[in-house]
């Protein structure tokens, strides 16, 4: 049997940081970390990620199966990490439904994209030039999994990255736990400032109706 615990901590780690930031409401949301070139360990489907318990996750192959004898169910949306894992060498991926990032994606949905400019946060994606712009493409949500993994795949360039999935939520992946953390946490920032700077704008110009 292939020696994982290392790796399960870990995972269990995050999950746990996540879960204090009320990231998995309604048993909603899948973490994956990779434990070798062809198999990595993700949610079981259905559990509540508050808790921390033995089965919180199961060993899967490149093509989202189990690797090992289990009554558990992978997440539902497995295929998201396959596709991540078989064409990359990333090493975590976070998928987390936010009230912030459901509506953000709503808002700029129809754009097919956001767009992040002038925020010193979007150094956490490798932006450091002086005019950088962080562009995170928005997908529609297919309930057909493999349709959505399809698209879904259409964005996945390189060993990080970030994808807005229309009212459902954000997946991202990095080289490492820490790397895939540091990219949610980034992104989850960006999405409140942005809520936040809309709303603050839709005050102004209502103030300034009512002074004229």
């Amino acid at each position: 049997m292939m020696d994982y615990k290392d790796k399960w901590e870990e995972l269990a780690d995050i999950k746990d940081e996540l879960a204090a930031r009320d990231w998995f409401m309604g048993t909603s949301g899948n973490l994956s970390i990779r434990v070798s070139s062809n198999r990595f360990l993700v949610t079981a489907s259905g559990k509540d990620k508050r808790k921390r318990t033995s089965e919180d996750f199961l060993l899967v192959d490149e093509n989202g199966q189990a690797a090992e004898e289990t009554h558990l169910k992978p997440s539902a949306e497995t295929l998201l990490h396959t596709a991540v894992y078989n064409r990359t060498s990333a090493g975590c991926i976070l998928h987390v439904h936010t009230a912030e990032n459901n509506v953000i994606s709503e808002l700029y949905g129809g754009r097919g994209e956001i767009i992040f400019k002038g925020q010193e946060i979007i150094k956490a994606f490798g932006k450091w030039e002086e005019d950088a712009e962080l562009r995170m493409p928005i997908i529609y949500n297919h309930a057909h999994i493999p349709t959505l993994a399809d698209e879904f795949s259409a964005h996945i360039e390189g060993n990080s990255g970030a994808v807005l999935i229309r009212n459902h939520g954000i997946t991202v992946w990095g080289t490492s736990g820490f790397e895939a953390k540091k990219l949610l946490e980034a992104s989850e920032f960006l999405f409140r400032y942005e809520l936040l700077l809309n709303q603050s704008r839709s005050a102004q110009a209502l103030n300034q109706t009512i002074a004229n």
